[in-house]
């Protein structure tokens, strides 16, 4: 039985009784529909906030079909709503790309799933229709600008940093011509497509704390230089109010439920390979208003999402997480150790030993973080007794808590001794979340210590257009924002060939962004692309609809 199958066994509660149960007064909400709905903003009390127990779920050093976190994070939310504690789970919203790509869905498995999944995985409530909309009018009013004759800012098109975005794997588009077709279509220039979830509206729409934050956000996106040198942002094309009316919606969070009718905010998109990784502070918020634990996820490894989930979101937003489920399986252990993909269902002790290094230093870097971390083991029916024992003795050689959970199969009953053990850690134990650099700090300071601390980097190298952009950034008076490094998800590493747990190699920065408008920096790092392509075999080959408007295919 797949994912769907499971899910459409399960009769869904309208949302009403989901916000009535979670303490959400029921004249606030705005339905869409019968089982979904908005959240007014209006709803956040940061001093009940203040009050809630923070989890985060991360993960080991990812295979290409990820090792389950979303499903962690539901299932550790059932777990701890049938040990009595009041529990929401806050996720980000799917992007179509992996949908229709290489990974499929991201709303969880088996009997840990948010529902309606179907829903959840293509539109939604239109958030990442509204990202792009709002996005693509600041690329249309600045190919206007160059135009026109009468109201022109004297843009230089060739330092115009802004591209196009959509909500999808297209290759073909990475670099583009625009412009072509005679005087009336515009100037001709290069630019190109980014994937929806790296727009820096998303990053922005993530890290504002309300309408007025976001306007003010918006208006400071960078976009290029006049001839003579000026710096350009998008306020100064008046674009920030009619980008802001255009979110205005999407800006609240969305209420759904989990497959056991416990509710769950889905809120926003941004990939951790290339931009935060995490849900909004919104939704985080208004989960922690209404509940005594909140569990959220970040992408990919503990080494992208996690680190920007506290480096970046927790100290823009003051949140302080109080324990990290690390997400651990024997496959991606094998992987690290040299197995190849096709075997990683056979038992092999020794490569799983060759890989347990890839699990030390995650747990080294969340205890980096001042925050206490337990090894959550998402099992599957392939592993062996012999080597779930490996990883429970390299736990106990820590001096970490770790639990089996089989949280697909059995959903929150698969996941009672995890929640145990996050909620001795969460009560009993004093957090002193400490992030890992000051935003006050030099950029290449700041760099270096993401490069040397979390990834194991001997040092950091810099190009000669990252030296200029160095410049250009100190230039702009930008020094004071925060990193986010864009790099491979598939090594502690800028080199996704050096598996496990590599050492003394040199990070390499090819150039630098600046995403002013959501207060951070990008260092794009390897070969690491803002615009993925689809794989030989998508997963939209297996998507269908019938008569009925039955869809199957989608998990």
């Amino acid at each position: 039985m797949n994912d769907l199958d499971i899910a459409r066994k399960v009769t869904l509660k309208p949302i009403s009784e989901i916000a009535q149960r979670t303490g959400i007064p029921l004249d606030s909400i705005e339905p869409y529909g019968k089982y979904k709905a908005k959240l007014p903003i209006s709803l956040i009390n940061k001093e009940k906030a203040s009050k809630a127990n923070l989890i985060l779920v991360s993960a080991i050093s990812p295979t290409p079909a990820g090792e389950g976190k979303t499903t962690m994070s539901i299932g550790l939310t059932e777990g701890l709503n049938r040990l009595g504690k009041k529990t929401t789970v806050v996720l980000r919203e799917p992007s179509l790309g992996p949908v229709f790509g290489i990974k499929g869905g991201a709303t969880g498995g088996g009997y840990s799933q948010v529902l309606p999944m179907e829903d959840i995985n293509l539109h939604f409530t239109g958030d990442f229709a509204a990202i792009e909309k709002a996005h693509n009018l600041l690329s249309a009013l600045i190919d206007n600008n160059i135009q026109s004759k009468t109201n022109s800012l004297n843009l230089d098109p060739r330092t115009i940093s802004w591209k196009r975005v959509v909500d999808m794997n297209d290759r073909s588009l990475r670099h583009i011509i625009v412009g072509l077709g005679g005087t009336g279509s515009g100037i001709p220039r290069e630019t190109g497509f980014d994937i929806t979830a790296a727009s820096e509206i998303m990053a922005i729409l993530c890290l504002a704390e309300n309408l007025s934050d976001l306007k003010k956000r918006l208006g400071n996106i960078f976009i290029g230089y006049t001839f003579d040198k000026s710096p350009i942002y998008a306020r100064d094309l008046k674009a920030e109010g009619a980008m802001t009316a255009l979110l205005k919606d999407a800006i609240q969070p969305n209420l759904v439920q989990t497959i056991e009718g416990n509710a769950a905010i889905i809120h926003g998109g941004p990939f951790a390979n290339i931009a935060q990784g995490t849900n909004s502070v919104i939704a985080t918020r208004m989960g922690m208003t209404f509940s005594d634990y909140v569990v959220t996820e970040a992408g990919f490894g503990f080494d992208l999402g996690a680190e920007k989930f506290f480096d970046i979101k927790c100290q823009s937003a003051g949140l302080s997480p109080k324990a990290v489920v690390l997400t651990t399986t024997v496959r991606a252990l094998k992987y690290h150790g040299g197995a190849p993909l096709s075997d990683l269902k056979t038992t092999n002790t020794e490569a799983l030993l060759k890989g347990i290094p890839n699990l030390e230093k995650h747990v080294e870097n969340i205890k980096q973080f001042n925050v206490s971390p337990v090894i959550s083991i998402n099992r599957f029916l392939s592993d062996a007794d012999e080597e779930i024992e490996i990883i429970k003795n390299t736990a106990k050689k820590l001096g970490v808590q770790v639990a089996i959970a089989n949280v697909w199969e059995k959903g929150g009953e698969g996941a009672l001794d995890l929640a145990e053990k996050v909620i001795a850690i969460a009560e009993k134990t004093t957090s002193d979340f400490t992030p890992m650099y000051q935003w006050k700090s030099s950029v290449t300071d700041k760099i270096e210590t993401i490069a040397t601390k979390i990834y194991g980097a001997k040092h950091v190298d810099y190009s000669a257009q990252a030296k200029r952009d160095l410049k250009k950034i100190s230039d702009l008076g930008l020094d004071h924002l925060a990193i986010c490094i864009a790099k491979t998800q598939k090594s502690l590493s800028d080199n996704p060939k050096l598996l496990g747990r590599p050492k003394d190699f040199i990070i390499t920065v090819r150039e630098i962004e600046i995403a002013a408008g959501a207060g951070f920096l990008v260092p794009i790092t390897g070969n690491i692309m803002r615009m993925p392509g689809l794989p030989t075999h998508p997963s939209s080959e297996n998507i269908d609809i019938d008569e009925n408007g039955v869809i199957s295919g989608l998990f």
